[in-house]
């Protein structure tokens, strides 16, 4: 091959990945750092052969339902019998030694806090053992100054969590950590430095951890070596204070249809299950549960997912589904313009006297039209907004004891009027009733000063129209 043949070759290599790029500009690929546990790291903030925490090299991943959970999933971090995986007194030790405040300065500009600080700070942290492969944003000590790199932390890696269960610090050298701030579908792991792909690694299999909604009292793990013995460890402690559970205990997966997602993971939590979604993202907190999988009144392990199905997606958080169950604005009333006469009570003109039955609440399920009473007790926020305006028809013209106004006493309330002979020639005149001395009687129109959907229909309401 000349050389001009092989210039020309890379020429046209060069442009194809060029094109290749260009389809992805919008949402490139994060570039990750493979950390493997037991490996050391190149600039480390500590001396990794000080003893402040050690990894266990023998734990694999476990399979995840959705690569974004909150830090109080059920089963997310591990444990073990030994209480001293990260020692978190001499870490505090040296971070709090004058020697060291340069590196304590940049340790704790990544955490926001004072230096001051930090003593409080590492009371409140947890130590854990990770049983995924955690995405998270770690930092380097490099040229006294923390330098941020995204990296994967294989399972088994110890860490310490703060009080909403974010991965904070990594034990066997100190690094501070911060939350994964990337796309967890678009990322390009990368094995270097000696952190070689270890054995059960699945992209699948990687998680993202974000904060849970409140502050956690204990953090319910799992053994790493013994599955079926559960810990509750209580925030800020190192083991020493741990109480076990039977994690093989099994757990009633709750009745979740009609839920928000934030609700129904809430539910699962308290039960001891973690909920699961397909796709790269999270449903959001809004959007409406419409089955689980296994239904409802299933027995799970403890931390088991259960997979939670959403109206209008399975999980993309460009269209979780909060487009179906919003409830849309009620058109405009029908007192503006007349409805022509029907065989029928006219329907489309709103809510058709509102809902008897019940008062307008969040406890209907927009999906459904239902009433939902897990809802009467907690209604979600996001659920009122919706239902409001559709449901808000005022219930006095149901009331028999207040009399129709006068112009509409002819009016029916429900059967249409009986069929009558073809009207005769102007002047116009009814079978029944002459036009004067009296009020008209409607044969053929609806009464001239108020609609004839002003009297609610006696049948009751369409259980297809209140959806």
């Amino acid at each position: 091959m000349t050389l001009r043949a092989f210039m020309h070759r890379i020429a046209v290599l060069a442009v194809f990945a060029v094109l290749l790029s260009g389809c992805d500009q919008g949402n490139p690929l994060t570039v990750v750092k493979a950390v493997a546990a037991g490996v050391p790291t190149l600039a480390p903030f500590f001396d990794e052969g000080s003893g402040i925490g050690k990894d266990t090299t023998t734990v694999r991943s476990q399979a995840v339902r959705g690569s974004l959970q909150q830090g109080d999933t059920p089963g997310l971090y591990g444990g073990s019998k030994q209480p001293t995986i990260c020692d978190v007194a001499k870490l505090e030790r040296f971070l709090t030694d004058p020697v060291n405040h340069k590196k304590a300065q940049a340790w704790a500009d990544v955490l926001n806090i004072d230096t001051d600080g930090i003593p409080e700070y590492l009371d409140r942290l947890t130590p854990v053992l990770l049983r995924h492969d955690t995405l998270v944003k770690n930092h380097d000590y490099k040229k006294e100054k923390a330098v941020p790199y995204n990296s994967l932390l294989q399972a088994g890696i110890a860490i310490l969590v703060d009080e909403q269960g974010l991965p904070a610090v990594k034990c066997s050298c100190g690094n501070p950590l911060r939350p994964f701030e990337g796309d967890t579908g678009r990322i390009s792991v990368q094995f270097e430095d000696g952190n070689k792909k270890w054995a059960g690694y699945e992209r699948k299999s990687v998680v993202a951890v974000k904060p849970a909604p409140r502050k956690l009292e204990r953090i319910a793990l799992v053994d790493v070596h013994e599955p079926a013995r559960g810990i509750e460890r209580p925030v800020g402690t190192s083991g020493e204070k741990d109480a076990t559970f039977n994690a093989k205990k099994p757990r009633v997966v709750p009745e979740l249809a009609g839920a928000t997602f934030a609700q129904a993971r809430r539910e699962l939590i308290d039960a001891g299950l973690a909920a699961g979604y397909a796709g790269e993202g999270a449903p959001p907190d809004g959007a409406r549960v419409t089955a689980t999988d296994p239904p409802a009144g299933s027995e799970l392990a403890f931390g088991q997912y259960v997979m939670l199905t959403v109206a209008g997606g399975k999980g993309s958080t460009s269209g979780g589904g909060t487009g179906p169950t919003t409830t849309p604005p009620p058109p405009p009333p029908s007192s503006g313009s007349p409805t022509p006469p029907t065989s029928k009570p006219p329907s489309s003109s709103g809510k058709p006297g509102g809902t008897s039955s019940a008062p307008p609440s969040a406890s209907a399920s927009p999906s459904s039209g239902k009433p939902k009473p897990r809802d009467s007790s907690s209604p979600p926020p996001s659920s009122t907004a919706p239902d409001s305006p559709s449901r808000s028809p005022s219930p006095s013209p149901q009331k028999s004891s207040s009399p129709p106004p006068p112009t509409s006493a002819p009016v029916t309330s429900s059967a249409p009027p009986p069929p009558q002979p073809p009207p005769p020639p102007p002047p116009p005149s009814t079978s029944s009733a002459p036009t004067t001395g009296g009020p008209p009687t409607v044969t053929s129109q609806p009464a001239a000063s108020e609609p004839a959907s002003s009297e609610p229909a006696t049948g009751g309401p369409s259980a297809t129209v209140a959806a």
